[in-house]
């Protein structure tokens, strides 16, 4: 511990403070860990039927087509809903696309840009990987905290992100109005 850092525990650290309490560096660490944990153990069960073989941004990414109109969004969008850079979702949906569950297609709308599409394949992986996740979230999370205290998770972490940020079910991405979204 460095001899700046605050050693006073019960009390909460100011804004000019350089560091955080050791009960603050404690939480930031359990929530980092927990966080990178959780996902880790996500993907791992999805990855661990070998008919389903998804990570958990693989997952998400149907998920989201699977909600949105018609089933496609433009790259941009998808990349924010699932909060990818733009690069990265590009490499993932190359190889999504190898196995048949999605397709990039020009934007229907102005024919610039391109957009994901679920196709029937995406759609039945969706399907058949859902129980699995849903089991996953259960038992590493929910059943481990408990109902309210998974809500007010929640509720903690929602003070952290964008008042705008597509979190909802089939919701718009940050950027894009939701009149635009018809």
């Amino acid at each position: 511990m460095n001899s700046t850092q605050p050693h006073d525990t019960d009390r909460a650290s100011r804004p000019e403070d350089l560091w955080l309490t050791r009960t603050e560096q404690t939480a930031w660490r359990s929530f980092l860990y927990a966080t990178t944990l959780l996902a880790d153990r996500f993907s791992e069960a999805l990855q661990a039927d070998p008919e389903i073989d998804l990570t958990l941004g693989e997952y998400e990414i149907l998920v989201r087509l699977s909600e949105a109109d018609q089933q496609f969004l433009r790259m941009s969008e998808l990349a924010d809903r699932v909060v990818h850079s733009r690069s990265r979702l590009t490499h993932t949906v190359s190889r999504m696309e190898k196995r048949g569950l999605v397709e990039r297609v020009r934007c229907s709308d102005d024919g610039r840009g391109r957009q994901a599409q679920l196709t029937d394949a995406g759609v039945a992986l969706l399907t058949k990987a859902a129980p699995t996740h849903v089991r996953s979230v259960r038992e590493l999370l929910l059943d481990v905290v408990g109902h309210d205290d998974f809500l007010e998770l929640g509720r903690i972490l929602g003070r952290a992100i964008p008042e705008d940020a597509p979190i909802g079910i089939g919701s718009p991405a940050p950027h894009v109005p939701a009149a635009s979204q018809d």
